[in-house]
């Protein structure tokens, strides 16, 4: 038996290192959000933050200006304890208690000492002792955990509460108090309740949004009638609503659009009572719209609709509260500008409302008018399973991509390994993508070639050997049809029919009758009847429009199939049958289809993979069982995955990492069934993990997660799980026969 130096690496460090053990981490999940005026942030169960929307003011806080229409994590902290999203700003604690803020600071809101935009969080003074905290629309407000109130930025009406009208760029102790228990800052005026549940209010009360029964601007904090059982408060734009401790509901102040929801439009001066439920949990105010949800997990929104933000499927206003859906597990809402974000019990999130700068968060333009989840993972049309990557699109057209990124082959700008998929770029014009080693190359929909990621040996093709952290055009022809990406070489197929190739050639894998690499495109011959072209390490394989099959490169192992194992520098037919129709070129091993159904393997059988119940090498193609009903095929690095016309998925070889899918680490030496699932769409076999899609549009991966590139976030799996994406060493979570767990590194 014959281990390559690379097989032989995976071998040896299984073996040297069974004793270090693991546990699989849970998937983080949001655990809550809170909407600004066209920015979302949101802090998941694992401490990391989180942040979508409008970002012309940095309030996202990722080193950027530009708008993000999806949730991106923002730095790699993992101790963030709440959030507050003001107008154009955000303000955060850690969980030591530390005070963070960002984005727009023109009024000192962020409270830094300064009136400078932040585009990421900094830290704000040195106090460690902050308990909550509310962003407004230009002032926030805080308490420390002695129940002292803080409070700065724009201070016009007095809404700080200092006595003054002067703006304050540091948080400023407001009053003698120690006793308060929650702070509500809005658009000129703040509200809040002390520990012995006594309401106060101060700022702008021009409207009547301060509740004591005037319309008199205030500048320190005054109480609102004598009752002693105000639980939870929330203002927003010009009027605030209260919960009591006996689940009553009240609200004051502007009432356009009926937002107080007592059924008029009429502003009220003092609290009034809405509806005559006891049964409210919690409120929350921004905007000209109010949600709240209730004990029993309703949702209920009421006020200003134009957008959909009310979530009831329509752009009207409503005057009282309103049941958004049945849905009876909602567990927060959060009311924005103009549109909303909540979250249920199953930590799931959903937005609905205005979307222009991508506050919705689900990477669609266009305002929704009913609850949308984000995070669905129903809308995956390809997926390429790469050397501890992935990269898929969308049906919309979006590219997007995760795992391993040492080479920024992910191309989101990054070197940065990414857990769960990202979105590469704004375009959503991409149609096919291939990623394999430490590069990636795609095709727009108008034909043109694009390619990122490590260039050392040309394989990019564009001319040189500078690797590229985001997609580049690659020439400017725009008649690409199909192409495929090897570990350090890439073959394409150009809708005339003729063959190309470029990257490193040490074994002639380009098939141009050299072993020099090409640092650009070259034509393969002068055939112009290629049909399809797969390449993985170092050889590749083509069908050509006949039904002739042919392959050229390394041969070590027998994978080219012509009877020999020389190294073949032009392409070769193999054998004499015209009715293959599929081909995909593994390490040293090729798997292909014919017409009539059969499946037929030859090369490297070190571990099963050419599924014919040996290990023993083929040097031609032989087939495999007889069955006559495959449909596709895909290899990867020493394991393959094969689909069934029943829709049933298969799959044979190693199985180290939990490639296969059979919830085992055993390897198979014929083709298995992978569970009883008979929905199976497409597949693609990375090395030591596998990528599918279902005709439901969901995602689905298993084995290796060492770099995320099961998507995740989470780690390793050895069965289908569904994805809602000078080092030079990988290492690979595997099951240890203790039942624990261990790691190999490369």
């Amino acid at each position: 038996m014959i281990f390559s130096n690379r097989r032989a690496a995976v071998i040896v460090a299984a073996l040297m290192c069974m004793l270090v053990y693991l546990q699989p981490a849970e998937a983080a999940v949001f655990s809550q959000v809170d909407g600004g005026w066209s920015h979302s942030v949101g802090i998941k169960t694992d401490g990391t933050l989180w942040a979508w929307g409008d970002n012309d003011f940095g309030q996202l806080g990722d080193g950027t200006n530009n708008n993000r229409r999806n949730p991106i994590q923002i730095g790699d902290a993992a101790d963030w304890q709440s959030v507050s999203a003001g107008a154009y700003y955000t303000i955060a604690i850690k969980t030591d208690g530390t005070l963070w803020a960002w984005g727009w600071n023109y009024n000192g809101e962020l409270g830094d000492g300064t009136t400078t935009d932040r585009n990421v969080p900094v830290q704000i003074g040195l106090a460690a002792d902050w308990q909550s905290v509310s962003a407004g629309d230009y002032h926030t407000v805080g308490i420390k955990t002695d129940g002292t109130l803080w409070a700065w930025g724009l201070n016009k009406y007095g809404k700080l509460g200092d006595g003054t009208t002067t703006d304050r760029n540091v948080p400023v102790r407001i009053g003698p108090a120690t006793n308060w228990q929650s702070v509500s800052a809005g658009v000129n005026n703040t509200v809040a309740i002390k520990t012995d549940g006594t309401l106060w209010a101060w700022g702008s009360n021009s409207f009547g949004q301060l509740g004591d029964g005037t319309w008199t601007e205030r500048h320190v904090p005054v109480q609102i009638g004598d009752a002693t059982d105000w639980r939870s408060v929330s203002t927003g734009d010009y009027h605030a609503v209260a919960i009591k401790t006996d689940g009553t509901l009240w609200a004051w102040g502007h009432n356009k659009y009926g937002k107080l929801g007592d059924g008029t439009t009429t502003n009220r001066n003092v609290p009034v009572r809405i509806g005559p439920a006891t049964n409210w949990q919690s409120v929350s105010v921004r905007g000209e719209h109010t949600v709240a949800i209730k004990t029993d997990h309703s949702l209920w929104a009421w006020g200003h609709n134009e957008y959909g933000q009310l979530g009831d499927g329509t752009a009207t206003n409503r005057h009282v509260p309103l049941q958004i859906g049945t849905a009876s597990n909602w567990q927060l809402a959060s009311a924005g500008g103009n549109h909303t974000v909540a979250i249920k019990t199953d930590h799931s999130l959903w937005t609905w409302g205005q979307n222009d700068f991508g506050q919705l968060g689900n990477d669609l333009a266009g305002n929704k008018k009913s609850p949308v989840q984000i995070g669905t993972t129903n809308d995956w049309r390809s997926v390429s399973a790469g050397f501890g990557y992935t990269v898929a699109i969308k049906t919309g057209g979006a590219l997007w991509a995760w795992g391993y990124n040492q080479y920024s082959q992910l191309g989101d700008g990054t070197d940065i390994y990414k857990k769960i998929p990202v979105r590469i770029g704004t375009d959503s014009d991409w149609r096919s993508v291939s990623g394999e080693g430490r590069h990636t190359v795609a095709l727009k929909t108008d034909g043109t070639l694009w390619a990122w990621g490590w260039n050392y040996l040309g394989e990019l093709g564009d001319g040189t050997t500078t690797d590229r952290n985001v997609p580049v055009q690659i020439g400017t022809d725009s008649n690409w049809q199909s192409i495929s990406v090897g570990e350090y070489h890439t073959v394409a197929i150009k809708t005339d029919g003729t063959l190309w190739a470029w990257g490193h050639n040490n074994s002639g894998q380009l098939g141009n009758n050299s072993t020099e690499n090409q640092l650009v495109p070259v034509q393969i011959g002068n055939d112009s009847d290629w049909q399809s072209v797969s390449t993985r390490y170092n050889h590749t394989a083509a069908i050509k429009t006949d039904g002739t099959l042919w392959a050229w490169g390394r041969n070590n192992s027998g994978e080219l199939g012509n009877n020999s194992t020389e190294t073949q520098l032009i392409p070769v037919q193999i054998g004499t049958a015209n009715d293959w129709q599929l081909v995909s070129a593994g390490y040293e091993y090729t798997v292909a289809l014919k017409t009539n159904g059969t499946l037929w393997a030859w090369g490297q059988n070190d571990f099963g993979q050419l599924g014919d119940g040996t290990t023993t090498y083929r040097y031609v193609p032989v087939q495999i069982g007889d069955a006559n009903d495959w449909q596709s095929v895909k290899t990867g690095g020493d394991h393959t995955v094969s689909m069934k016309t029943d829709g049933t998925l298969w799959a044979w070889g190693l199985n180290i990492f939990g490639e296969l899918g059979d919830d085992t680490t055993t390897y198979r030496y014929v083709p298995m069934q992978i569970g009883d699932a008979n929905d199976w769409q497409s597949i693609s076999a990375g090395s030591g993990y596998t990528a599918a899609i279902k005709t439901d549009g969901t995602l689905w991966t298993w084995g290796s997660n060492s770099s995320g590139q099961l998507g995740d976030g989470t780690a390793w799996y050895e069965q289908p799980i569904l994805i809602a994406p000078g080092k030079n060493i990988l290492c690979f979570p595997i099951k240890a026969r203790n039942g624990g767990s261990a790691v190999i590194c490369l």
